[in-house]
Formats: structure tokens, sequence, C-alpha cells
């Protein structure tokens, strides 16, 4: 190898270097800030660490009486993580924030082999820097674990079409499965690339291609039903309640609550385009509960930034939080379903849509250079396939769902803009050199076009922040401006100034990212909300912070259940449960997160689960396994109503003043502690 190619091999892995270093401080710098982000699954994660069976089963709370309401991989990396480290918020977030620094460099690898390393490295500066994808990768949430394993999948498929040998293909598919039990069906996302990639590629016969496939789905469902099937297998009496199952089965759970809830097709999934009910969610509103928030703590029960308004007429305010520009979302469902849904003022289109043109124009140019057509006969052609194949349907299904999903749902979104971005740039520079017609103006349409994009998603924040049109001026004149230096040059049809056209792009470029980049680098400074992690200037001002962490309605006043817990336990002797609340909402994770005990929450998450009758509530009574419930606030739905209003009209109501001393909350708190001892 000469000289020159080893100086090639140097400058790119400094490149590379670069670029996992900011990935690295972007993911992981002042990490322990963002708190334990979602709490109901961190106090999941605390109890996890407690027993092989809460573990196995991830029981939400230690006594193991219902089970957080997703698949187990990604919060046994957590857990993990936490016996390894000890629990503490750090050691929550850091799989996480690994595992995106990790996919920036297997998204590096995938592009750099089929396209080259430029168009690698451009494809993992896009993705290190989306701001989605970083707030993810710095939360409790594990849908970047999800990603890494998926970009896995796409690096032993790219094999697979390559070699046509069936062991890639299965090992491909197998990650899936993996993926699968880290998000349930959200990781099937991928499996219309993987299938239509392997399908059209053309090492091995296509009667091989069709039995590959046909064994390999075998494969897929055997990995990703393996641990559902166990569980539904174990007697219902011998582990927890599967949480937001209607019967206590995984089965049911991958159906239903993760199903067809997600796709707007089942009746709890609400009506229209607003996704979800709150009362369905969140507990407000439901049998047992006044309807008026909780407050007195020194913080809105809505998250700081929220204002403390509570919702009304039965739904979640469609403005409310998450990381958006000028309207906030709390779900991306209740945006209208349309094609500029990803585009327009609301909490999705700062979170990942600022390369999305780029990408679109990208796919394009490298179609027409490849002449892509039924034929995929080159690792090149396949790899468009691959990242189109992803894109195109995962875009559709977020544009226009009408189902449950979250803001930061998007960041799977982000692999394949990141790797088209990278493909188009440099397809697209090659054209720009070598073409005479049309084609070659595509690079500076793209540049020139993605700007004003960015453009109109930075004008959503004029009103807010004056810095803003700052911002403005350096996207546009690195951008918009570069992208008419080069349509000059090419208009000139100038050969010479080949490092100036360079330096245009490479300027262009810059400006591009320039967004994307402050966005993402706002979660090293200010705090996410936990539930719903978003990146960008909303968290400058607290207004980011949404629900904040659905933690408990006394979130974050550690005093208040501190004493609590100090009088539950004096007067508690060999009771099983500390004590039963409607739903996780409801003081539960402050609880399970700072003291470990056992605490039974009658109603699962969102308090509407039906895991318990009222006689069977009564026998736990008469054993003596409970003696104090709290009713009257968040949750207790559907059979827990029943639960509650018998505690309400049955147990002693114990005086704020005797566990509370002389801190009484404030007028309107809906909270009452109740004794259950000596009822029945």
């Amino acid at each position: 190898m000469n000289k020159v190619n080893l100086k090639r091999i140097k400058k790119e892995n400094y490149a590379l270097m670069l670029i996992l270093a900011l990935s690295g401080v972007l993911n992981i710098a002042n990490l322990s800030l963002q708190g334990y982000g979602n709490a109901y699954y961190a106090a999941g994660v605390k109890s996890m660490t407690m027993s092989w069976s809460n573990f196995f089963f991830v029981s939400f709370d230690p006594s193991g009486f219902v089970s957080i309401d997703k698949p187990p991989l990604g919060f046994w990396i957590q857990a993990l993580s936490a016996k390894i480290f000890g629990y503490s918020s750090w050691s929550l977030l850091l799989p996480q924030a690994i595992a995106g620094v990790i996919s920036v460099g297997i998204i590096y690898i995938i592009v750099r082999k089929s396209i080259g390393t430029a168009a690698g490295l451009i494809s993992a500066l896009v993705l290190a820097t989306t701001p989605v994808f970083v707030a993810v990768s710095r939360n409790n949430t594990v849908d970047n674990l999800l990603v890494l394993v998926l970009l896995l999948a796409c690096w032993a498929l790219s094999a697979a079409a390559e070699k046509g040998r069936f062991r890639w293909l299965a090992l491909s598919l197998v990650l899936v499965g993996i993926g699968f039990n880290i998000k349930m069906l959200q990781a099937y996302m991928v499996i219309p690339a993987i299938y239509i990639v392997y399908l059209f590629s053309n090492a091995v016969s296509l009667k091989k291609r069709i039995l590959h496939l046909a064994a390999g789905t075998a494969i897929l469902l055997a990995v990703s039903l393996s641990w559902a099937v166990i569980v539904d297998m174990v007697p219902a009496s011998s582990r927890p309640f599967v949480g937001s199952s209607t019967n206590n089965s995984v089965m049911e759970l991958i159906v239903g609550h993760n199903g067809l809830e997600r796709l707007g097709l089942s009746s709890s999934a609400g009506s229209g385009n607003q996704g979800i009910k709150a009362n369905e969610s969140f507990g407000y509103g439901g049998p047992g509960y006044g309807g008026t928030p909780p407050s007195g703590t020194g913080q809105s029960a809505y998250g700081p930034g929220s204002g403390g308004t509570p919702p009304s007429g039965g739904n979640m305010p469609s403005k409310m939080i998450g990381g958006g520009s000028g309207g906030n979302s709390t779900f991306g469902g209740s945006e209208p379903s349309s094609i500029v849904r990803l585009f327009s003022n609301n909490s999705l289109s700062d979170q990942v849509i600022w390369m999305f043109p780029l990408a679109l124009f990208g796919l394009l140019a490298a179609a027409l250079k490849e002449k892509v057509r039924f034929k995929v006969d080159t690792k090149e052609k396949q790899s468009l396939l691959l990242w189109g194949a992803w894109l195109v349907p995962v875009f559709a299904y977020f544009s226009f769902t009408t189902g449950l999903f979250h803001p930061y749902y998007l960041t799977m979104l982000a692999p394949p803009i990141a790797a088209l971005s990278g493909i188009g740039m440099v397809s697209m520079w090659q054209m720009y050199k070598e073409e005479k017609g049309w084609k070659g103006w595509l690079l500076p349409a793209a540049l020139a076009v993605t700007g004003v994009v960015q453009l109109l998603i930075l004008s959503y924040n004029m009103n807010s922040y004056a810095f803003v049109k700052y911002i403005m001026i350096a996207v546009g004149v690195l951008c918009i401006g570069s992208s008419l230096g080069l349509s000059v040059l090419k208009a000139v049809q100038e050969e010479t100034g080949y490092k100036l056209k360079k330096g245009l792009a490479a300027l262009a470029m810059a400006g591009l990212l320039t967004a994307p980049l402050i966005w993402s680098g706002t979660t090293i400074f200010y705090k996410m909300s936990g539930t719903f992690p978003a990146a960008g200037l909303s968290l400058m001002s607290g207004s980011g912070m949404g629900m904040g962490s659905l933690g408990g309605i006394v979130s974050g006043d550690t005093s208040t259940t501190s004493k609590l817990v100090a009088y539950l336990k004096a007067n508690s002797s060999t009771e099983k449960y500390l004590v039963a609340v409607p739903s996780s909402m409801s003081y539960t994770t402050d609880i399970i997160i700072n003291y470990g005990e056992p605490v039974m929450t009658l109603g699962g998450f969102s308090g509407s689960d039906s895991i318990l009758t009222l006689d069977e509530f009564k026998q736990l009574v008469k054993k003596g396994e409970i003696r104090y419930a709290i009713a009257g606030c968040v949750g207790g739905q559907g059979g827990n109503s029943e639960i509650m209003s018998w505690i309400q009209a049955n147990g002693k109501a114990v005086s704020e003043s005797e566990w509370n001393g002389s801190n009484s909350m404030a007028k309107g708190q809906s909270v009452q502690l109740y004794d259950l001892k000596g009822i029945l």
C-alpha cells in the first residue's frame, strides 16, 4: 500500500474518531442531568434488580404484582448496568447513550462498505446530530437500543444479499427478533426493507431466495415470540399480571396495546386524530378521581413549564408538550394526519425532519446514478434499496397513522435519513461534476430545498427566541448561499475551481448541520421530559419538560414522599404490600425508586388494568396482606373503580396531619390515605 493510500486511511480514521467523539459528547456529557428519565421504567428496573423473578418477568413493583408494558431485553440491559455500576440515573441511561454512539459507527460501516468512505462519514455525522436520536440516547426509553439492533440486522442483510448465504439472512432476522424483544412490533418496521432487498438480490436463484425467506420467517417468529410464549405458559399465580393487557397475556399485549393501538385500529386507541384519551393514559377524570389535578407540591402535576392546567373534555391537549417548536403535542397521533404532518408547526418537525429533503433528493440521485431496475445486482443498488425501503414506509406511517405514538418514536426515521443523506451527497456531487444535463443540477437544488425547509422549521421559533434569526442567517448564508454559488459555477460550466466547488458543498453541509447540532446540544445543558424525551430550544424555557416523568403526583417532593413511607412502615408489620394505589402515577414510582418498597398498583400503569376483582382484593385485606390504600387520586378505572369506591366507603380515612405533619398539602389536593385494618 502506497503512502498516499495510507495517508487517506489516516484521514478517514481521524474523521470517524471525531464524529464518534462528537456523538459521545452529545449522548453522554452531563448525562445525570436527565435524572431517572421515564420514572415508570426506572421503577421497573429497580424492582428487577431485587429478584430474579422480577428480572425475568420485568415486574414494575418489588412484590411482583404487575409487569411493565414492554418486552424485557432493553430493561434487562439496564438492570445489569444497575447491578454493575449501582442503581442510579447514570447507570440506567448509560446503555442507551452507548448504543447511540455504536449506532453511529455501525451506520458508517454499512454505508462505507457499499458506497464509500465519504458517504459513510456524512451518514455517521448526520445520525450523530439528529435531535431525536440524541434525545432518545439520553433517556431510559429503549428505542435506540432497538435502533442499534436493527442496524446490525441491516449489516447482516447486506452480507446475505451480496453472498446469497442463508446464515447471514438468518442472523439478520434473528437480530430483528431480538429487537422484537426490545420494543415488540416496532422492530418489524424494517421487515419490508429486509425482505425486499433479499428478494430482489440475485446471488442465488429466486427459488432459493423464497425458500430462504420462508425459513428465515420461521426463525424470526420463533425468536420474537420466545419470551412471550414462556411467560404465557407460566401460571398466572406464579408471575406478575401482564401490564396493559386485557387478559393477562403477553400475546394480547403484543396484538392490543403494543399492536392495534399503535395503528389506530383498537377502540382503546382513541378516535379521530387524538391518538389516545387522557383518562386512558394518565388517569385524569377516571372514576374515583374528582377531575382536579393534584397541587400543593411546589410544582405543577403536569411538570415544569406546563402551567398546571388539567386536561379537559377527556382528551389530552393537542399542543401541550414535546420538543416541538411553536406548538407541542403529547402524542404524535394528535397532529392531523397528512403528508406534511412532520413538517408542520408541532412537536414532530424539529426532531428529525431537518435533513429529510436531502435524503429524498439523495434517493432519487443515487437511483438515477446506479440505474436501478428490478435486477438489484450490485451492493450499491442493494444499499439504496435497503435505506429507501426503510425510509418510505416508516415516513408514511408517522405521517398518516391515527394510532398511538410518541414523538420520540421518530428516532426510527433517523438511520435511513442519515444514510440517504450521505449516499445522496456523494451521488449528487459526482453528477454535479460529470453530468451536463438536468441531473447535474440536483446537488444545488437539494441543498437549496433542504435549506428552505430548515428555515421554515426555524421560523416556528422566531417569536419565542430572538437569537433564532441568527441561526436562520447562518443557514441561509452557508447553505442557500453556497447552493447559489454552485449553481453559478455550473451555469458558466466552469471546468476549473474544483476546490472552490468542493468548499461550497462542504459549507452547505455545515449550514445544514448547524440547527440540528444546536437542537441536539440543548440536551447537555437542559433537562428533558423523562416520559417524552425531545431535544430543542423549548428545553431552555422548560416548556419541553411537559408532563415531567409521570412518576407520581408529588414527583420531586421527596419530603412528602419520605413522610408517607415513614408513616406506612412504622404502622405496618407483616403486610406483603406497603400500600395499594390506583395506578403507577400516584406516589408509586417515587416509593419504588427511592425506597424499594412493595406497592400494589391496582390498575397497572394507567389505572385501567383489571388485575383484581373486588372480592379478590377483600381477601387480601382479610389475610392481612394489605392494610393501607390511597384512593381518590390519579387512576382507578375499569374494575378498579369498584375497589376504589369500596375503599372510600369502608376504609378509615387517615388524617393528613398524622403522616404529613404540619406540611399540609394545598387546598384541592385529592389524595386520601385509608386504613383497612379490621374492616373485614
